[in-house]
C-alpha cells in the first residue's frame, strides 16, 4: 500500500492488492551518535571502492589476460548479478543473527575477497570477485536500515547523502589512482586490485566492538517477524527500477566510459582521470542535494530532472565527442542526484526498519539485476558492430525510462509490507 503524509486520515492512494493495515512501530526516538556515522561512513566507503577500479584497469587486465571485451563485460556485471542473488536472503538473515553480527562478517568476507581477486590467476580474479560481491550486497541491502534504525527520520536524507559522499570519493580516489599504482608497484594491476583491502580492514575495526551486546534483530518489528517483500506494490516496482536504471548508467560508465573515450582518442591515463572527474562530479552534486531539497517530501521532479540529465551527459558524448569533460560534467551531475535519491527511496518509503530491509532487499535485487544487463550487452554491442554508437543510443533511452520511473518513485508515498 502507499499512503501520502499529505492525505487526510483514512485516505489512501494505494491499490487493491496493497490494502492491509500497517505494522505498529517502535516509539522510540532514534538518536545519532558521531561514533555511529563514522561506522556508517566507512561502510559506506567500502561498497564501491574494490569495484571502480576495474573499469581503468580492464584494458591492462584483458592484455595480460588474452579476455575479450565480452568476457571483461562480464567481470564488470558479475558483481550486478552477485548483488540480485544475494540482495533477498539478506533482510531474513539479519533479522536471525543481527544487524552488526552480519556487517562484521561481510566486511571480513570482503577483506579475504579483495586479496583473493588479487592473485595471479584468472580463476581467483572471478572467484575473489564474486566473494567480495556477496560481501558488498549484504553492506547495500543493511545500510539503509542502520540509518532508518538510528537516524532521525527528519536527518534521514542527510545522512543517506552522507553515505554516498563517503561512497564517492573512495569511489572516485580508486578511479583515479588504479592506473598510477599499476605502474608504480611491482605487481601491477595485480597489486592495483588489492589496495581496497585497507579500506575493509580500517570498517572492520571500527564495527568489531559494537559486536559486544549486539543481538537477533526479531525484536525490531513490533510483532517480531521479518517483514516481507512488497512484491505487489507499485511504488516498490517504481524504486526498484530506479534503482535499477541508476546502476546501470553508473556501473556502464565506470566499465567502459574509459574504453569509450581510448576509442575517441585519450590515454588510458587521462581517460582514468576523466572517470574520475565524473564521480567527483557526482560527489559534489550528492553533497549539495540535501540543501536544494531540505524539507521537500515530494521529489519527483528532482528524480526525473536528474535522470534526464544523464540521458543528456549520453547523447552528448555520442553527438560531440570532442565535448567529452562536457559530457562527464552532465553525467556526474545527474548521477550524483539519482544516487542520493535511489538510496534515500529505501528509507523514506518504508514505515520502519525491517520494511526498510525488506524494500531495500527488493530494490537492490531488482534493481542490480536490471544494472546487471548494461556493461554485458553494451560489451556484447561493442564486439559485434565495432562502435560505441549502438551502446550509447541505447544508454540516452534507457535514462529516459529511468525519469519515468524516478517521477514514480519521487512521491510523497509510503509502502505497506505484507507481514
Amino acid at each position: 500500500m502507499t499512503t501520502s503524509r499529505n492525505s487526510r486520515a483514512g485516505l489512501t492512494t494505494a491499490t487493491k492488492a496493497d490494502r492491509i493495515a500497517a505494522p505498529k512501530t517502535p516509539v522510540t526516538t532514534p538518536t545519532l551518535s558521531a561514533s555511529l556515522l563514522i561506522a556508517i561512513l566507512l561502510v559506506a566507503a567500502n561498497l564501491r571502492v574494490t569495484l571502480t577500479g576495474v573499469g581503468t584497469l580492464l584494458p591492462a587486465i584483458e592484455h595480460d589476460t588474452g579476455l575479450t571485451a565480452s568476457a571483461g563485460g562480464v567481470l564488470s556485471t558479475l558483481p550486478l548479478f552477485v548483488f540480485a542473488v544475494t540482495s533477498p536472503f539478506v533482510g531474513r538473515t539479519s533479522h536471525r543473527v543481527g544487524t552488526t553480527r552480519l556487517l562484521v562478517a561481510a566486511l571480513a568476507v570482503l577483506a579475504v575477497g579483495t586479496v583473493i581477486r588479487s592473485l595471479p590467476s584468472i580463476a581467483c580474479l572471478f572467484a575473489g570477485t564474486v566473494i567480495l560481491s556477496v560481501a558488498i550486497a549484504v553492506g547495500n541491502v543493511l545500510l539503509p536500515t542502520v540509518i532508518r534504525t538510528h537516524v532521525p527520520g527528519p536527518r534521514v536524507h542527510t545522512v543517506s547523502a552522507l553515505y554516498v559522499t563517503a561512497m564517492g570519493v573512495v569511489a572516485a580516489l580508486s578511479s583515479g589512482i588504479s592506473v598510477p599504482l599499476a605502474e608504480a608497484l611491482p605487481g601491477t594491476w595485480h597489486s592495483a586490485l588489492a589496495w581496497g583491502v585497507v579500506v575493509a580492514v580500517a570498517a572492520l575495526a571500527v564495527w568489531l566492538p559494537r559486536l559486544r551486546g549486539s543481538r537477533p534483530d526479531g525484536g525490531v518489528r513490533s510483532r517480531g517477524t521479518h517483514a516481507r517483500t512488497p512484491w505487489r506494490s507499485w511504488l516498490a516496482w517504481q524504486v526498484s527500477f530506479f534503482m535499477g536504471l541508476q546502476s546501470l548508467a553508473f556501473y556502464t560508465a565506470v566499465a567502459w566510459l574509459p574504453s569509450i573515450l581510448g576509442q575517441q582518442g585519450m590515454s588510458t591515463t587521462a581517460a582514468g582521470w576523466m572517470l574520475f572527474y565524473y564521480q567527483l562530479v557526482a560527489l559534489v552534486t550528492s553533497m549539495l542535494l540535501p540543501l536544494i531539497t531540505r524539507g521537500r517530501h515530494d521529489q519527483r521532479f528532482a528524480a526525473a530532472a536528474g535522470s534526464a540529465i544523464v540521458a543528456a551527459g549520453f547523447a552528448l558524448l555520442l553527438l560531440f565527442p570532442a565535448l567529452a569533460l562536457a559530457a562527464c560534467t552532465l553525467l556526474g551531475l545527474g548521477a550524483g542526484v539519482c544516487l542520493v535519491l535511489a538510496l534515500s527511496f529505501q528509507s523514506q518509503r518504508a514505515t520502519g526498519p525491517s520494511e526498510t530491509t525488506a524494500l531495500a532487499g527488493m530494490a537492490q535485487s531488482i534493481g542490480y539485476l536490471v544494472a546487471a544487463a548494461g556493461p554485458l550487452l553494451l560489451g556484447v554491442l561493442h564486439d559485434t558492430t565495432g562502435s560505441w554508437t549502438g551502446a550509447l543510443l541505447l544508454l540516452t533511452a534507457l535514462s529516459l525510462v529511468m525519469a519515468a520511473a524516478g517521477y514514480g518513485a519521487g512521491r510523497d508515498r509510503h509502502v505497506q509490507t505484507p507481514a
